[in-house]
């Protein structure tokens, strides 16, 4: 079913008050996350990847333990993207730290309940702050970043000499184009012919130590992607046709990248202010948290 512009607008819209309503009320959050993620991750579910139905929005389960032979109770979260059947695609969330992102597109695309936040970050819960493979929408633990597009090309390897035509979609972000083992990955990609592989990149400039051209630039990075054999297309990470035409770009072959350039504080001007440290956001004093907290309203109405 296609999901028109506006509605795929509004769900990123709404995926902003629900982080920003969840920072204010757990006093801090990965908010510039959202800010430049919304249209990309509200794109991918609610339009561009063909993920297996749930039935209903599915309520998060509580921590089942470590995973071993031995522990019978144990589960991943990609129950919440339909499971494993062939012919359906997967989606791996590279970048960890943006789970509060996707457990409010989970919530927008009707696959978890609407009260699943309550269980964020709470002891014996699988809503992890740090998402892993148990928490809603994941099914493996990406773990340090760099690791989850590794990880996906493995498993597309398998699905294509089983023929199933099923996409991997990856979502990563742009620091973990500071790490080697990416870049591994995208050699094993080319050396596969791996095109069941969309990667999409949210390039908000940003990472934990502030700007990521004065950490390590990684910028002719369109170049560098096309120097080790993936289709790249450049498009606005906030326009979200362009997001649709390239996830529908043909690229036989080889991978297809999508670097989606965004703004870390879109939709929150206020946060700009913190610039360039937009990784976290915590507020100073009352202040600000009051500031904060008149945008919600102004956001809600």
């Amino acid at each position: 079913m296609t999901t028109s512009k506006e509605q795929i607008q509004k769900a990123a819209h709404n995926i902003r008050i629900k982080v920003l309503k969840h920072t204010i009320h757990n006093n801090g959050g990965y908010m510039s996350q959202a800010c430049s993620s919304a249209e990309i991750l509200a794109t991918l579910y609610l339009e561009l990847m063909k993920l297996s139905p749930v039935e209903r929005p599915l309520a998060p389960k509580p921590f089942p333990g470590v995973p071993s032979k031995s522990n019978k109770a144990y589960f991943t979260g990609a129950d919440f993207n339909g499971g494993h059947s062939f012919g359906f695609d997967r989606f791996y969330l590279s970048p960890a730290h943006y789970a509060l992102v996707l457990y409010t597109v989970l919530i927008e695309s009707g696959r978890m309940s609407a009260d699943g936040l309550d269980h964020f970050n709470q002891d014996g819960s699988s809503v992890e702050m740090i998402g892993a493979e148990h928490s809603p929408g994941m099914e493996v633990t990406t773990g340090s970043l760099g690791q989850g597009i590794s990880q996906a090309a493995g498993s597309a390897l398998v699905r294509k000499r089983k023929l199933d035509p099923g996409i991997q979609w990856i979502f990563m972000s742009d620091g973990e184009f500071q790490i080697g083992q990416t870049w591994e990955a995208l050699q094993v990609m080319k050396h596969y012919c791996l095109d069941n592989i969309k990667i999409f990149v949210d390039v908000n400039g940003q990472q934990c130590d502030g700007k990521m051209e004065d950490v390590m630039n990684i910028e002719p990075l369109d170049e560098r992607l096309r120097s080790f054999g993936a289709k790249v297309l450049k498009v606005n990470g906030h326009d979200v046709e362009a997001l649709i035409q390239a996830g529908r770009s043909e690229h036989q072959g080889v991978p297809l990248v999508v670097l989606c350039y965004t703004d870390a504080c879109k939709g929150l001007e206020r946060f700009r202010k913190n610039s360039p440290k937009l990784h976290y956001l915590r507020f100073k004093n009352r202040d600000e948290r009051l500031d904060y907290e008149k945008i919600l309203s102004e956001l809600e109405g």
